[in-house]
């Protein structure tokens, strides 16, 4: 049954999109919306969402049989407060949508997601897309301040000693630093 409403998308996108494969289909979505991306293979798109705290996150659109996966990285491993780094991004799976976080063996944190193909359109792309930028662009300072905040300190201890600026580390701060 499945297969069948994946047969009917992609012959619905024929029927859009001309001749085109799905992950052109995909591209043209992308152009219209003037979205900066760059083909990686015939079924993977790299698309760069700008964002204000997290300046690019780069998330990695496939073209699979069944559906349209988005992951996009989000940090590496945190060296400090795992289990609240962990615990502030789960409580925030409870807002997202489309999307969610989740760690790979390593303890490396991802956004990832799936759409259906037969949901994928112009209008559920720019959700999905919306939605990794809106959850990495939101959590990003929080999470590294709780991830690194022994590193960040030091940082801030070695250029208040050697009389440097430390105005890029002040959204990093918590409040005891």
């Amino acid at each position: 049954m499945f297969f069948a409403k994946s047969s009917r998308w992609l012959a619905n996108t024929s029927a859009r999109f001309g001749a085109m494969s799905t992950a052109e289909a995909l591209r043209t979505i992308l152009d219209s919306a003037g979205v900066e991306y760059e083909p990686v293979s015939d079924a993977e798109t790299m698309v760069a969402l700008r964002g204000e705290h997290k300046l690019v996150t780069n998330a990695l659109l496939t073209v699979a049989e069944s559906a349209l996966v988005v992951e996009a990285f989000f940090m590496r491993r945190p060296d400090d407060n795992k289990a609240e780094v962990y615990a502030f991004l789960l409580r925030r799976n409870l807002r997202t949508f489309g999307v969610h976080f989740a760690i790979d063996r390593l303890g490396d944190v991802y956004l990832t997601g799936r759409l259906p193909l037969a949901s994928v359109s112009a209008a559920d792309v720019d959700t999905l897309l919306g939605s990794v930028l809106a959850a990495a662009d939101e959590c990003f300072n929080p999470a590294i301040a709780l991830g690194f905040s022994e590193a960040i300190r030091a940082e801030k201890h070695w250029r208040d000693k050697n009389g440097l600026d430390d105005a890029n580390l002040a959204p990093f701060l918590r409040p005891a630093d």
